[in-house]
């Protein structure tokens, strides 16, 4: 990564408590020239005391990038600029998403434990067997975020079921980790297949978090990125 890039980067995190991990990336890309502005999401790294709507994320972000930008979101953070160019297709020149949130998909096996978690809501008061119950529908997030944003997390995932990809007409850049687990690679190819204007690049060894265990191969994928938005 010797070629000096001159963009500005504006990139919205996933749900996270700290933006530590992300500092090698960060370091590479800026070392190569890129501009990284690393937005610090309110209740997750920025502090908030309330519960948020996805509506009122796309307004934070709308008037935290300004228009005609380049933006990475990685899985939250992508849901919410895919929120923000489905209101505003014209708000970003280009969009990196790095295992992104947002692709609705139903899950009976989590509708079959919530009827049976209103059966079992004493034993849930129990902190272990509340902890191996979230575990058990994927949840963890849930599970360790404080009261606000366990109402916020709930507000985003069914914000998902509304979401119209087919409005998001901005040039994308899909990029996805083989071993994500997280946000599987079937929800890469659904977001590929209705994004108009989308490139998708599996990559692998990764999984939901390359900026920690593959920070140099991750900062290499966006600056090719911004390279072909250059060219």
């Amino acid at each position: 990564m010797t070629k000096k890039s001159s963009h500005t980067l504006y990139l919205i995190h996933g749900w996270t408590y700290t933006v530590e991990p992300w500092a090698q990336t960060l370091a590479l890309l800026e070392k190569s020239g890129v501009k990284v502005n690393l937005l610090r999401v309110p209740g997750l790294t920025s502090p908030s005391q309330r519960a948020w709507t996805i509506e009122e994320y796309l307004n934070w972000a709308d008037e935290q990038i300004p228009d005609g930008a380049i933006a990475l979101g990685h899985s939250n953070g992508g849901r919410i600029l895919l929120n923000l160019c489905a209101e505003r297709p014209d708000k970003l020149k280009h969009l990196i998403l790095l295992s992104s949130a947002g692709v609705y998909e139903p899950s009976k096996k989590r509708s079959v434990l919530r009827a049976i978690s209103k059966l079992a809501s004493p034993l849930k008061r129990l902190p272990l067997l509340r902890k191996a119950y979230h575990k058990l529908i994927g949840a963890s997030d849930y599970s360790r975020a404080p009261e606000n944003m366990k109402a916020t997390l709930a507000h985003l995932l069914d914000s998902d079921r509304s979401l119209d990809l087919s409005k998001v007409s901005t040039p994308a850049s899909i990029l996805w980790g083989e071993e994500d687990t997280i946000t599987p690679p079937r929800q890469a190819r659904k977001l590929h297949a209705s994004l108009k204007h989308s490139t998708l690049e599996f990559f692998p060894g990764w999984n939901h978090a390359p900026y920690i265990n593959h920070p140099d191969e991750l900062a290499a994928a966006i600056l090719k990125v911004l390279d072909k938005v250059d060219a």
